[in-house]
């Protein structure tokens, strides 16, 4: 077996912030073909030099940044890397993609994985550029948002095509959900990643490459584009307006969050869907690396609220996390919000959900006035949830309770807030309702980092028969389209086949959001590396991926006990399609115990059996 594979620089950058060493390490095609890159590498190095019961933000922790073996091909989708962690916010594994040109840079920079360890004794950046790696003094820019970062960082450098991966003020202030943002509008959003960085005294890591790409099969590169321009209508939704074009459908069928998940019915929905966005504040579209799809949204605001147009624009979470979930149906002050979240690196979905929190539990007096300082914090009130952002980012009043996120929140207040508090593993929920998708609930039970609405199944992806999604799974001799309100075994193995599906797009790293079918995409890495790859083994570096992910939160404490839903979505909504519709926990349950047999596990403990470990050589 050759000692590197194609498609790969074949190395690793380990930064010691501690005793500012940077050292360049060695990859085989071993290791590659096992977990391939990504969400993968994320997975193997957790596992294997994460100590275990590390402080989240203490110096053991590892930050990760991988790409994959399709990071920086000419085509749509491949402009992405993955970035890992031990998560303040959980506890267990923090995984998340991000677009924008960061990880095509790094690759023509010549890495696929940055290990970042210790703790720099004042605040720096990482240089990296064609091979050549420095730290960088930061100290000028700690305490700055990421647009003055991204834009002292290119002037010092004097090169205005630097690529920024950098934390605002929240990462700095060690709230436990801060992101990492590539550029201004590209956020590695879930579990607290930026809070780490922040831990670290790194402000930012800044990439330029100019090496090659390595030679690709330019036949099959060709034929996938034109296939995707000639099924143009596939992805018509995503490059007219973006995310968020179903939202009144989403009211409809009761998969919109209202008020923290408690309610059903928003008239306004359409006042704050991805249409009224660019029919009212879009002044255009913007795309990562290589992608004809252009499917992020830039919005303009003078009043009430100046939006800068650098800051890009809300997508479907963000509209509904600070709109919708929050009961505010202002346009502008959910793009203000937004901005705020990307200028100082805040998860827009953890901190939207943490706000509808804290406004239930003022409405019902858990919080009062004295405790918000003087925020009037009602359902409703866009002047409270920009407030609150403000405080949250820089850790004041109650802001700093709120910065800890709803699980811990919730013990802080006390008196039943954790009634409120919609989380799973610690992970606040996406912005999907799982009383209308039971199959979307069990990933949020079961999937390693909480309740992550993107390795997960959205139930009525699989009702057409012709749908390409069902054509592809009646090929690998799964069921057809399942209804949306089952949770039987036919449901359990779509949820068990979508996770495998993300997580090798993670571990890839391609875009989710390019109907790629796994054929297509096995042809781009045998392309793109040479390996005789089928879709069979894929999918079972897949699940070693996602067993390691298992291994590394069971090591860390977790246990099956925590792959369980907030009582509310066994509750109905106050109003609404789902108002006598609530989940039931005993189909619920009997899902569970039936995914972990599918994966292998033991279907008591979710305990990885023995057998399964050796069949995927996990050691």
């Amino acid at each position: 077996m050759k000692q590197e594979a194609e498609g790969y620089s074949g190395k690793l950058l380990r930064v010691n912030l501690t005793d500012n060493s940077l050292r360049t390490e060695r990859i085989g095609e071993e290791l590659y073909r096992k977990y391939l890159g990504g969400a993968g590498f994320v997975a193997y190095f957790l596992w294997k030099e994460l100590p275990t019961n590390a402080d989240p933000l203490g110096p053991e922790n590892k930050l990760i940044f991988a790409v994959g073996p399709l990071t920086g091909i000419p085509l749509s989708g491949s402009g992405r890397n993955c970035i890992g962690a031990k998560s303040p916010l959980t506890g267990g594994v923090a995984k998340s993609e991000v677009g924008e040109f960061w990880g095509y840079e790094l690759k023509r920079a010549g890495y696929d994985v940055i290990v970042v360890e210790g703790k720099a004794e004042k605040p720096v950046y990482l240089w990296i550029h064609d091979g050549e790696v420095s730290l960088e003094d930061a100290r000028q820019l700690w305490g700055q948002d990421t647009k003055e970062t991204q834009q002292g960082i290119r002037d010092k450098l004097r090169d205005k095509l630097i690529r920024v991966a950098s934390i605002g003020p929240a990462g700095e202030n060690l709230v436990r959900y801060a992101c990492i943002m590539n550029g201004l509008y590209d956020a590695a959003g879930r579990g607290g990643v930026g809070a780490v960085m922040g831990s670290k005294n790194l402000k930012a890591i800044a990439v330029r490459g100019k090496q090659p790409p390595k030679k690709l099969d330019a036949e099959v590169i060709k034929s996938l584009k034109k296939w995707l321009a000639s099924n143009r209508e596939l992805t018509r939704g995503f490059w007219e307006v973006g995310t968020g074009i179903g939202m009144d459908g989403f009211e409809a069928i009761g998969n919109l969050p209202v008020r923290n998940f408690r309610g059903g019915v928003f008239p306004a929905v359409k006042d704050i869907s991805a249409r009224a966005v660019m029919d009212n504040i879009g002044v255009g579209m913007d795309a990562c690396y290589a992608c004809t799809i252009r499917c992020k949204k830039i919005v303009k605001v003078e009043s009430p609220y100046n939006v800068d147009p650098a800051y890009g624009g809300p997508e479907y979470e963000t509209l509904a996390s600070l709109g919708s979930n929050c009961g505010i149906d202002n346009l502008a002050a959910i793009a203000r919000g937004s901005q705020l979240c990307n200028a100082y690196s805040l998860d827009t979905i953890s901190v939207g959900e943490v706000i509808s929190f804290a406004m239930e539990c003022f409405e019902n007096g858990l919080l009062n006035i004295k405790d918000t300082g003087g925020i009037d914090l009602r359902f409703g009130s866009e002047k409270a949830m920009l407030q609150l952002l403000e405080r949250i980012a820089r850790r004041e009043g109650i802001g700093n309770v709120l910065a800890e996120g709803v699980s811990r929140a919730a013990q802080v207040i006390g008196n039943g807030a954790e009634e409120y508090a919609i989380a799973v593993k610690g992970l606040e929920a996406g912005m999907h309702e799982p009383r209308a998708k039971p199959g979307l609930g069990l990933g949020f039970m079961v999937n390693p980092h909480g309740a992550d609405h993107c390795c997960n199944l959205h139930d009525h992806m699989y009702l057409e028969e012709d749908d390409w999604r069902s054509v592809e799974v009646k090929q690998l001799g799964m069921p057809g389209p399942v209804p949306v309100e089952d949770i039987g075994p036919d449901k359990v193995r779509l949820v068990r086949h979508a996770q495998l599906r993300m997580i090798l797009y993670d571990s890839l790293v391609m875009c989710q959001f390019l109907p790629y079918n796994l054929t297509q995409v096995n042809d781009l890495l045998i392309s793109a590396v040479g390996w005789d790859t089928g879709v069979n083994e894929l999918l079972e570096i897949a699940e070693r991926t996602l067993t390691t992910l298992r291994l590394i939160n069971m090591r860390e404490g977790f246990s099956a006990d925590d792959d369980c839903l907030p009582r509310r979505f066994y509750q109905p909504k106050t109003d609404g399609i789902l108002s006598d519709k609530p989940l039931d926990p005993v189909k619920m349950e009997k899902a569970r115990r039936h995914y972990y047999s599918l994966m292998g596990w033991d279907e008591e403990t979710g305990v990885p059996r023995r057998e399964k470990l050796a069949e995927l050589g996990i050691a």
